[in-house]
């Protein structure tokens, strides 16, 4: 077996750390998954624990019976412990950005693994995985705080990133901007003056600070607020699946990728 591609990384997991971002799948992607013959889902890096891979398949089979879910760690100590889980329809492998499996996967989720590489990296990473995607397939990419309560993902299809998602319980941060370290290692060195993501969030901040006296019902009301407020200048999606007052409600803002992208 040729060796891994990649690093091993710190492996850090927990129960519900990526529940935000698996929602958000299941609610956008599942009709991917119904409509995929034979739809596989690759969880890449699931790290020290089979937790979080584990959770993904049984929320994922909720909403696509027939999806087989796959998780892939570069530590071979990592996989041993993680077999005992297997089940049918959910096995775990040794191997790394190569991706391992008999067929091309439907969808990928690689969470917290390029957080500890250079941009440069990230961004060839970003373009090898989506290769590797079934046509139509999605690769979904992002950072998670260690609970889980704020976390930032973008979504790629084989042609290149297409979204990015901002996603917190409204107790997690004090402004929008305080979700600026979950930013994909693409952007997270790129939060300064003169760049688009910065511009974004200084423009949520503001639109955070406008509407405050909405707080008076609830930080939910004022999130959803706050977002109606940042529509009016960024291209916020206002219809399902992406957006609309459903998926704002849950504390979540996805944009079309463009409107950040550094490139």
């Amino acid at each position: 077996m040729a060796k891994p591609v990649g690093a091993v990384t710190r492996g850090t997991t927990g129960h519900n750390r990526l529940r935000r971002c698996d929602r958000w799948i299941a609610a956008v992607h599942g009709p991917l998954l119904r409509s995929a013959v034979r739809p596989l889902v690759v969880d890449l890096g699931y790290g020290a624990s089979h937790t979080t891979t584990l959770e993904l398949f049984t929320r994922l089979r909720r909403v696509a019976p027939d999806v087989e879910v796959v998780g892939i760690e570069i530590d071979p100590a990592r996989v041993a412990v993680a077999k005992p889980y297997e089940q049918e329809g959910l096995s775990f492998r040794l191997g790394g950005f190569e991706l391992p499996v008999p067929r091309p996967p439907t969808l990928v989720r690689a969470f917290n693994v390029l957080r500890q590489y250079g941009e440069d990296d990230a961004w060839r990473y970003w373009d090898l995985l989506a290769k590797r995607l079934a046509p139509g397939g999605v690769l979904v990419e992002g950072t998670s705080s260690e609970n889980g309560r704020r976390a930032i993902w973008a979504g790629l299809s084989p042609d290149g990133p297409e979204t990015i998602t901002f996603s917190a319980r409204f107790d997690a941060f004090e402004r929008p901007s305080d979700l600026a370290d979950r930013l994909p290692k693409t952007l997270i060195h790129r939060n300064v003056p003169g760049e688009r993501i910065h511009a974004f969030l200084s423009d949520f901040d503001r639109a955070w600070a406008v509407n405050a006296p909405y707080g008076a019902h609830g930080r939910r009301q004022r999130w959803l607020a706050a977002v109606d407020t940042l529509s009016r200048s960024w291209p916020v999606p206002g219809r399902p699946p992406l957006g609309g007052p459903a998926r704002w409600r849950l504390g979540e803002l996805t944009l079309p990728w463009v409107a950040v992208d550094p490139r």
